[in-house]
């Protein structure tokens, strides 16, 4: 059987804007068990993905729409790398091999990346979250946080 990801999955997606996380999946694999764990994931620029490390696996981010960037981390929250991946500047995705710590923001609303990673997915195993990040729950840690990241990013470019 082949997937296909078309318009329809993109706009089902994009529901992201009333999510209270400001992020939604569509999911392609039909379970944790799977090998390969492939799933669209509409992201809002308010969304908080706390930077984190895959232990053993390797994770994939493509862009379909929108505008975001990746960025890499030393192990005490330095930024080490800044990917902005544009498609319409010919930026197309990047590959976060094991033990690399990273994050993304989100530069325009509607961006929407198709993410792949190693399977099988077994909650809290194989990643670890960043000491140094605010867990997910402070919500007004995380807007001051993002925030700071965003200057920090505009510096270095």
């Amino acid at each position: 059987m082949i997937y296909e990801i078309h318009q329809q999955h993109i706009t089902e997606a994009s529901e992201a804007i009333d999510s209270s996380r400001k992020r939604m999946n569509y999911n392609f694999h039909t379970d944790g068990d799977e090998l390969l764990q492939r799933m669209l994931n509409a992201l809002e620029p308010e969304t908080y993905l706390p930077p984190h490390r895959h232990t053993e696996k390797v994770e994939i981010f493509l862009l379909l729409r929108g505008r975001i960037s990746v960025l890499l981390f030393d192990d005490t929250g330095n930024i080490k790398q800044v990917k902005d991946l544009d498609p319409l500047e010919g930026e197309y995705g990047v590959e976060i091999p094991a033990g690399i710590w990273h994050t993304i923001l989100v530069e325009e609303s509607g961006s929407v990346i198709y993410e792949i990673k190693e399977g099988p997915f077994i909650p809290n195993t194989g990643i670890e979250f960043a000491s140094w990040a605010p867990e997910p729950s402070e919500i007004n840690d995380c807007d001051l946080y993002l925030k700071n990241l965003r200057e920090k990013v505009f510096k270095l470019q």
